[in-house]
């Protein structure tokens, strides 16, 4: 809690921190930011700096720390990072004589969805800050300038939201109050700001746009709400110009392939399931092997497209022409790589360009890469396809802006404007003149004192400076007749009397001065090119959206090209339905990469599903492949509906609109759920919201239970999907029992990861085949694991004791399809009445050899 204040500075520092209570105030004092009161101390232990006190000499010590201005936004990183808002306070006049105190205003405030700092940014992956009104989800990035709009479903659930907020990257997100909070940094506005009519007003007076029909579908009010106030934010926090940021692109969930957060993680689409410390790391991502981009835009648009792969044939056919006509010009695909490479990320800079925050070598940075865009047009205009025409035709090189700023600038301008020789010479005349005095200043008073000294004829005349008068003539007692009626007197001392004149005087303003008057016009030459780049950003914004998707689509041939994948086709049955899923020596395009680094071969397999068998089932020893073969067919409908081509000999697809993926569990004891009931509840979404153009992987479901329970309730979901979904499905598991469905099940097929036995070892062979699988290998597996000796060899004991006494499991259907009850018998006698006749036996009375074969009955009935 803030003290009273004693002193007008701490006066005013209450009066701005009071504006922005939760906020740490950085206060401008000198070439410092000084922090005072609770957020001294706070900011002391966070970034582990030293803490002082003001006014300790008066008794009321007040807790103070500072960190550089000049290196301030490294500390300012540190603490976004940990979550916390930082308001930055200027001076906003510089002191001089006479000023007790400066004015100070808050000129922006950084949180963690409004970054803009290079040090707080990644540069493949978007910052977006969200906002959430009733059931519309809109989130920009206000590094680049993206701007999305969506709605959820009605019946979207707390933790769903949870993970579609963490797979965007949505960084903080805004609420409205009295609005239930969610796991993610969320920041509370008054409801006002979510209001229509509000917001509406803010939208169109920012986009100048009269109605919101051409943005928002339906749902305008919810939509405008969420937009409007992601605005008002940006407005509050930011007080720039917000020119750079494009009009909210409104998009249906459903219009693309849907990923939700489980399958974007199981499928390691982004990154790893398992953290570094774990053994994960971005190479075992799908994102490492395609992301071949040149530039941050690039990387950050191929995200984009991984994660909203494609439902629309003609776009998913422009973007496979486009890396098919790219893959083959292998001189033009290097050449325009090359260019790519040396462009900046013109997105975040045009960002800092419009906020005015760019310095004069971002601004340079910027024209670079505009210069660059003829070569882009250069090669392009040899090209045929369609997407790439249309780039061609997006690009503008802005060549009288481009050239303005680059004759304008230095060819190496330094960061900051404070430091100087930012402008080139020849650009403006005063600043010419001003820069000539700087550099010779003392060859001009040579020349003054050559000429007074002819002039006067006094031969000991001398032009010299000190801190305190200034310039001065200074002649000896004994020539003081010979001075000049033009000179003015400025002091007298024992032996000499020193003078100046109006040459001198002048010149001595113009040397004392030339710095900041330097300074001065060189601020105002960068501002004006800044507003004149500021003034184009939506056609720089258009450009280098253009560049990024090109760099997107290069990349993706690079890949091609490099990792020999092939271009997929598309297929649909006769009635509309899905078609084929035909795959011929696939390969995983992770775990290919992988043991190729380690000089080992990937083994290829095919997969084959239609209209008339759609549900394989999978089964196999652990570490046989079943994961790796599952998770490659769903990568391979992403890849090819993002645009890409797949590592297969060929493959026919069906448009798919989801993937759904049940891959491994973890419990979630904070929020009271095991494992299985995250396994369950994860099967639960899937059955209920599949359809027959989905794709579904399912591994091992029903392992969290008992083997009763889990194979009941593995039974029941096959039925479910082959009854009542239809959609492609490969379900592997340990459960043999279910494999037995292929003869009563019209729509599935067994197949099994081939084993080679020798001895009592086994080799993988990778190779998926038709059939089921002979066993698990469980043991074998656990041995290849290293458990120790004897406990492999009394699981093989129990094992086989096991095997003896297990029946298989009946299955019965009526002859209306109705299934009859499953019938599980593991251990049970083959007699069902063995148990009671063993117990009317009358022991007393049998002799030795009525019991011998009593007992030679029940092994031959047993056996």
């Amino acid at each position: 809690m803030l003290e009273a204040p004693s002193t007008p500075l701490m006066r005013q520092y209450q009066s701005i921190k009071q504006q922005v209570p939760q906020a740490l105030l950085f206060f401008r004092l000198g070439d410092f930011y000084e922090l005072f009161f609770e957020d001294a101390v706070l900011a002391a232990r966070e970034l582990e700096i030293t803490l002082t006190a003001r006014n300790k000499e008066k008794g009321q010590p007040i807790p103070m720390c500072g960190v550089p201005y000049h290196s301030s936004e490294g500390y300012i990183a540190r603490l976004i990072q940990k979550g916390y808002r930082v308001a930055i306070c200027e001076q906003m006049e510089a002191p001089g004589p006479g000023k007790k105190l400066v004015n100070r205003e808050i000129t922006r405030i950084v949180t963690p969805g409004t970054a803009t700092s290079n040090n707080l940014l990644t540069g493949h992956q978007h910052n977006f800050l969200g906002a959430l009104h009733q059931n519309a989800l809109a989130f920009l990035d206000l590094s680049t300038g993206t701007f999305r709009a969506t709605l959820l479903p009605p019946s979207v659930g707390k933790e769903e939201l949870a993970a579609q907020i963490e797979s965007l990257n949505i960084r903080e997100l805004l609420l409205a109050e009295k609005q239930p909070a969610l796991p993610a940094l969320h920041t509370v506005l008054e409801s006002w700001v979510f209001d229509f009519d509000y917001a509406a007003r803010l939208l169109r007076e920012h986009f100048r746009i009269q109605s919101f029909d051409g943005l928002f579908p339906h749902s305008q009010s919810a939509l405008a709400g969420a937009c409007g106030a992601l605005l008002h934010y940006l407005r509050e926090t930011q007080k720039a110009s917000l020119a750079h940021l494009e009009l909210p692109v409104f998009f249906e969930r459903n219009d693309a392939m849907v990923l939700d957060a489980v399958t974007i993680r199981n499928l390691e689409l982004l990154e790893p399931i398992f953290s570094s410390d774990l053994g994960g790391t971005r190479q075992s991502t799908l994102i490492s092997v395609l992301d071949e981009s040149s530039t941050s835009m690039g990387a950050r648009l191929l995200r984009q497209w991984l994660l909203r792969p494609l439902l629309d044939p003609a776009a998913i056919g422009a973007r496979h022409n486009a890396v098919a006509e790219l893959y083959t010009l292998t001189i033009p695909r290097t050449q325009l790589r090359d260019t790519l490479a040396s462009l900046g990320d013109m997105e975040r800079l045009l960002s800092k360009v419009t906020m005015a925050t760019a310095g004069p070598r971002e601004l340079h940075a910027l024209a670079r890469s505009l210069a660059q865009v003829p070569k882009l047009q250069q090669h392009l205009a040899l090209t045929q396809a369609t997407l790439l025409g249309g780039l061609h035709s997006q690009l503008d090189p802005e060549a009288e802006l481009t050239h303005r700023i680059l004759h304008t600038l230095s060819a190496e301008p330094p960061a900051n404007l404070a430091d100087g020789g930012v402008i080139q010479d020849g650009v403006h005349p005063e600043l010419d003149q001003l820069r000539d005095i700087q550099r010779n200043s003392k060859q001009y008073l040579a020349q003054i004192e050559i000429r007074e000294r002819d002039r006067t004829g006094i031969a000991s005349l001398k032009v010299r400076f000190n801190n305190v008068f200034g310039y001065y003539i200074e002649i000896s007692k004994a020539n003081l007749h010979l001075v000049p009626a033009d000179y003015d007197r400025k002091q007298t001392l024992v032996n000499a009397e020193r003078f100046i004149t109006p040459e001198l005087k002048d010149l001595e303003t113009k040397i004392l001065e030339a710095e900041e008057r330097i300074l001065a016009l060189e601020r105002e030459l960068f501002e004006a090119l800044r507003q004149a780049a500021a003034a184009r950003a939506p056609q720089i914004r258009s450009t280098a959206q253009a560049i990024a998707t090109l760099d997107v689509l290069l990349a993706l041939a690079e890949v091609a090209v490099r990792r020999r994948y092939t271009r997929p086709g598309f297929s649909s049955s006769a009635d509309g339905a899905p078609g084929e899923y035909k795959i011929v020596n696939g390969r995983h395009p992770v775990v290919e990469r992988l043991v190729e680094e380690e000089a080992a071969r990937f083994v290829p397999n095919d997969l084959y599903l239609d209209h008339e068998k759609y549900l394989a089932i999978i089964t196999g020893p652990n570490m046989g492949g079943k994961s790796t073969y599952l998770r490659q067919a769903a990568l391979f409908s992403i890849l090819a509906q993002t645009g890409s081509f797949v590592p297969a000999e060929s493959a026919t697809l069906p448009l798919v609109d989801r993937v759904f993926t049940r891959i491994g569990a973890a419990d979630h004891v904070a929020r009271g759920r095991s494992t299985f009931m995250v396994e369950m509840t994860e099967t639960a979404l899937i059955l209920n919201t599949a359809t027959a153009r989905s794709l579904i992987i399912l591994d091992e479901i029903g392992r969290g239970t008992s083997t009763y329970d889990g194979l009941a309730l593995a039974w029941a979901v096959v039925e479910f999907i082959h009854q009542r979904i239809g959609a492609k499905t490969l379900f592997a598991t340990h459960y043999h029992e279910l494999t037995a469905l292929e003869e009563t099940l019209p729509g599935v097929r067994n197949l099994h990861v081939a084993v080679k036995e020798s001895g009592e070892q086994i080799i993988f062979l990778r190779k998926v085949l038709p059939g089921a699988a002979e066993r698990s290998f469980g043991i074998e597996v656990a041995r290849l694991a290293a458990l120790p000796a004897v406990v492999i060899e009394r699981a093989k004991q129990i094992l086989a004791l096991h095997e003896r006494s297990e029946d298989r499991i009946a299955h019965q259907s009526s002859p209306d399809g109705a299934h009859g009850p499953l019938q599980i018998s593991l251990f049970e006698p083959v007699n069902g009445n063995l148990a009671e006749r063993i117990r009317q036996l009358k022991l007393d009375e049998l002799r030795p050899i009525e019991a011998l074969q009593i007992l030679a009955d029940l092994q031959k009935e047993l056996n």
